[in-house]
């Protein structure tokens, strides 16, 4: 009970504080995410298309999945120096996988039929890519966002190493302090909550797009 108080009195008296390092981390986290997908969903369309391609960028997004986060921080800070921009930039890359994978997956797994369907009502390679291709693959490359949403809320967390900002400041603050338990609490308990709403959130949606792209495929 006194860890849970002092948790509460921790949080009235730096609530402005502990709000603004959640935003900015979550803004650090949408950003990846937002480049990731840029990037990852063409990428992913390009080799659902051209099938020999898959293989190579799938296993080049899992290497730079498998570098730890530390040591890819260290390795972008060199180049881009300190700063929000760098965590930006390793969650853009940690978000690749999860978004090229199930945008190749959603793209192959459209039946074939429907496909067929688009090309005999003379539509082009693109309009089927548009009309087609992509509004029945969107809940599987909504997933895809989801895992990396996730996965980046966690990473960002890291980013106080380099003076980003963001909940880890506070997380370090605690491992700093002499007895900072009820402070890495304060930082790692928002930590968890954005990563609990952000999959909630993007569950929605992926369910939302999973019934409209069921009901577009019904009424063609």
């Amino acid at each position: 009970m006194e860890l849970i108080q002092d948790l509460f009195n921790y949080y009235a008296q730096n609530a402005w504080y502990v709000w603004e390092m959640f935003y900015k981390q979550f803004l650090m986290s949408a950003y990846g995410v937002l480049f990731g997908a840029i990037v990852g969903i063409p990428i992913g369309v390009v080799i659902a298309h051209h099938h020999k391609l898959s293989t190579w960028v799938i296993s080049l997004a899992n290497v730079i999945q498998t570098i730890p986060a530390l040591a890819m921080l260290a390795v972008l800070m060199l180049v881009m120096g300190l700063g929000p921009n760098t965590v930006v930039f390793a969650l853009f890359l940690y978000s690749l996988l999860p978004i090229i994978k199930n945008t190749y997956t959603g793209i192959r797994n459209v039946d074939q039929a429907m496909l067929e369907s688009g090309k005999g009502m003379g539509m082009t390679r693109f309009q089927v890519l548009r009309m087609v291709e992509l509004p029945l693959s969107l809940s599987v490359i909504m997933a895809g966002l989801r895992t990396a949403l996730v996965i980046t809320i966690g990473v960002a967390t890291i980013g106080t190493f380099i003076g980003a900002g963001g909940l880890g400041d506070i997380i370090l603050r605690g491992t700093n302090a002499s007895d900072g338990t009820t402070i890495i609490l304060a930082g790692a308990i928002p930590t968890a909550l954005m990563a609990i709403i952000a999959d909630y959130a993007m569950g929605w949606l992926e369910k939302k797009f999973r019934g409209k792209a069921g009901s577009s495929a019904l009424a063609r």
